[in-house]
């Protein structure tokens, strides 16, 4: 069975001065951003670096993933992968 796309991204290494808001704007050509997060340490309530990104449809997402994969934004190479979910993978239906 093909393993099913997540339509959530795990995006890392993005610059300490990117907002939420920048974040869904840097990922939406790709398609609709449902949610753009960045994950912020509770103490400072700084950024961490790193967020996530869901879009609409699992197509979306992976050409986002393609097309944003390695690039360089705000002078900091930043890498996307598929948002890893917590359960586990089965068969659907």
């Amino acid at each position: 069975m093909a393993k099913r796309f997540n339509s959530q991204l795990f995006v890392s290494r993005i610059s300490f001065y990117t907002t939420n808001e920048q974040l869904k704007r840097l990922f939406s050509p790709f398609g609709v951003v449902t949610e753009a997060r960045l994950v912020k340490d509770p103490r400072t309530e700084r950024p961490k670096g790193f967020g996530f990104v869901t879009y609409e449809s699992e197509a979306e997402a992976q050409k986002a993933l393609k097309a944003m994969n390695g690039r360089i934004i705000d002078g900091r190479l930043i890498f996307v992968e598929i948002a890893k979910t917590g359960g586990v993978e089965g068969s659907t239906s």
